[in-house]
């Protein structure tokens, strides 16, 4: 496995989205899904808005694999649930979506939504 690079976490990490799909079994790509993601240390973080039930997550974490975009980047991807300091990962997203306080980043915070913590690890 490899690391992000300096530039790829810089990139993504102050992107206002990334885009997300995974393989279908003949192994085309679904619908890119914009979503938040964010960078804490030298690890990209992503959680599903809608829990367990989002479609993305569900795909990324049965497989433990997906396909990332932003800003000029588009890598595979390993994604790993975390039971990894998520105060870390709440504050993250606190900062980087704190213009949302009063609509999309409560869900985000929430029990349901954190649960479906997963960190995306670059594929070789």
């Amino acid at each position: 496995m490899t690391d992000w690079t300096d530039q790829e976490l810089d990139r993504i990490g102050t992107a206002e989205e990334l885009e997300i799909t995974t393989r279908r079994g003949d192994g085309s790509l679904r619908t890119w899904v914009p979503i938040w993601s964010v960078r804490v240390g030298d690890s990209l973080y992503v959680r599903s808005y809608r829990g367990t039930e989002g479609g993305w997550y569900r795909h990324a974490a049965g497989q433990g694999i997906a396909r990332v975009r932003a800003t000029g980047v588009e890598r595979d991807v390993t994604v790993e649930p975390t039971g990894e300091d998520t105060p870390a990962i709440d504050d993250a997203y606190r900062g980087k979506y704190a213009r949302y306080a009063g609509s999309h980043l409560p869900p985000m915070l929430s029990d349901r939504a954190s649960a479906t913590t997963l960190r995306l690890r670059p594929r070789d």
